[in-house]
């Protein structure tokens, strides 16, 4: 595996806010079901976490947007739960339903009961598929490591699967906050260790997804959401290798709190389809690098329309770096490849234009 910066680094420059002669893309969930030959892989391993488990076929579906599509960075193909399947909860995945945990953590003593995580026996497999990743990719585009944000990761062990109206865990974090706080400072002390070990195999960058801080209250948000993402990024290895592991955080549903978000210290901050990329930059663009934010619905659309609002966006932000193309959110598995396409090839053609 070679540490040298990837031959296409232009997502690493513009994470750096430095000069790059188009805006660099890439889509969360850029591996999924949408692809016909993920579905052909998935059938092969027989269910979802097999398929994360075995570091081949990790690697296969991550290397496979790649294939298709002018992307500039490849993202690890895991899950953001894979933390709470290694603490003994019971992870498995109902079809239509999601996620489901055999063992939520219903009372204080399960709190207090869980286990210490050894990231690098216990996760060992999510290693062996970035060191395997990365021999693949050969230096021709970085490789995004990431995880669950704490707060995320307390939603689905304390509800036991898909949130819904998160009952069980606001109730915690406002009856028990003592304990909720407990539960949070071991995820993020696991979370840490578990994004370091990624960079240590070969991440080039990492990013953390808070996918339900935007259920909370403003204060509650502070609390038990951004105070640990900060303290996340502070324990990261920050250079490896001779080069800087930038770091993003996507919070969904964060728009009202990207000042706060900016002041976790990391290099840009992922926006969902809700927040206006102008107004976005305007307002942090200096401090960190923003990355966004396509509405996936809009990927249902005509190929032309899908277009126009590539370049609406392109607009939004305006001239310069600091700008990394990506959806507000995942890409859903109703997706036409050719839609996909289309959406990576606008991105190619229109934002030149915004470099000069």
């Amino acid at each position: 595996m070679s540490d040298s910066r990837p031959i296409n680094d232009r997502f690493l420059r513009a994470l750096a806010r430095e000069p790059v002669d188009r805006t660099p893309v890439w889509m969360m969930r850029q591996a999924g079901r949408y692809l016909p030959e993920y579905r052909a892989v998935r059938e092969r391993a027989g269910d979802f976490m097999t398929l994360c488990r075995t570091p081949e076929l990790a690697c296969e579906v991550t290397l496979q947007p790649l294939r298709r599509f002018a992307l500039d960075a490849a993202i690890l193909f895991s899950d953001i739960l894979t933390i709470p399947d290694a603490l003994g909860l019971g992870l498995h995945f109902v079809e239509g339903e999601g996620p489901r945990f055999e063992r939520p953590l219903r009372t204080p003593q399960a709190i207090h009961d869980l286990p210490p995580l050894e990231v690098e026996t216990d996760l060992a497999y999510v290693m062996d598929a970035v060191r395997l990743i990365r021999r693949e990719l050969d230096g021709q585009v970085p490789l995004i490591g990431f995880s669950g944000s704490p707060w995320t990761l307390a939603c689905y062990m304390v509800e036991g699967s898909s949130p819904g109206d998160f009952a069980r865990i606001k109730t915690l974090i406002y009856d028990a906050p003592e304990l909720a706080h407990l539960l949070l400072g071991r995820l993020s002390a696991a979370v840490t260790a578990y994004l370091n070990a990624q960079i240590r195999a070969g991440a080039q960058a990492v990013q953390i997804f808070d996918t339900w801080g935007g259920v909370l209250s403003g204060p509650a948000f502070e609390a038990f959401s951004r105070s640990y993402l900060h303290r996340i990024v502070a324990g990261l290895i920050r250079h490896h290798a001779g080069r800087k592991v930038p770091v993003i955080v996507f919070t969904k549903g964060g728009g009202l709190w990207l000042d706060a978000l900016a002041d976790t210290g990391a290099d840009a901050l992922g926006l969902d389809w809700t927040v206006d990329l102008g107004a976005a930059r305007r307002q942090v663009g200096a401090r960190v690098a923003l990355q966004g934010n396509l509405d996936p619905a809009v990927l249902r659309a005509r190929p032309t329309v899908i277009r126009e609002e590539v370049g609406r966006l392109l607009a939004a932000y305006g001239a310069g770096s600091g700008h990394v193309f990506n959806l507000g959110h995942g890409i859903t598995p109703d997706i036409a490849v050719e839609h996909a396409q289309a959406f990576i090839e606008a991105v190619g053609d229109l934002s030149p234009a915004y470099h000069r």
